[in-house]
Parts: C-alpha cells; sequence; structure tokens
C-alpha cells in the first residue's frame, strides 16, 4: 500500500493525499511537479534511478470494502532530503540517454 508521504523530498512543499502536483518513482520517493520539471528537470528519480509518474489519490470515501482513505490514512512521516544537484548531474550523466524502461 503506499505510504502517501507528506512533502517533497527536495523542497518539503506539503503535498497532502488529495494532492494533483504529488509525483513518485516505484520505490515511492516522494517529489512535487514543480521540483521534478524545473530542478530536475529529467525523468530521473534522485534517489533510484527510476522514472517518475503522478501519485494516485486514495479516495476520501468509503465506496467500497473500506478501501478509503479513513481506513488505511496517509503517513505523517516526513523524508526531507535535498538533492545534491552536483551528484544528480552525474546521475543524469550516466543513466539519462537510457529510456526508463532500459535502466
Amino acid at each position: 500500500m503506499l505510504e502517501l508521504r507528506p512533502t517533497c523530498e527536495h523542497c518539503n512543499k506539503a503535498l497532502p493525499p488529495d494532492s494533483l502536483e504529488a509525483r513518485i518513482c516505484s520505490y515511492e520517493c516522494t517529489f512535487c511537479a514543480d521540483c521534478v520539471t524545473n530542478v530536475l528537470g529529467h525523468n530521473i528519480c534522485p534517489n533510484c534511478g527510476g522514472g517518475f509518474t503522478a501519485r494516485p489519490i486514495r479516495p476520501l470515501n468509503n465506496w467500497n470494502g473500506n478501501n478509503y482513505l479513513g481506513q488505511d490514512p496517509a503517513s505523517t512521516k516526513v523524508k526531507y532530503r535535498p538533492v545534491d544537484l552536483k551528484a544528480y548531474a552525474q546521475l543524469v550523466a550516466t543513466i539519462g540517454s537510457l529510456p526508463t524502461e532500459k535502466r
């Protein structure tokens, strides 16, 4: 189950469970859309090298089978670890030419 982390790992911007700005990789590293687009500038997660996608929004209401935010709340644990942009540039130089599915 996704943790639905509460903030961007780079800038610490709040990303509540219903945020349309949250981006995640397959390990659920969480960044805001602005950092993914304007700071990182590549579809490469600085932590694992995977690609990003929009984070799904967990239903607010119990529409079916207790599968909703009230039953499975979002995490409150902040993972604030700003990206080392020099190290990120080296990662991009190494794997940036590879398509996401080949990394």
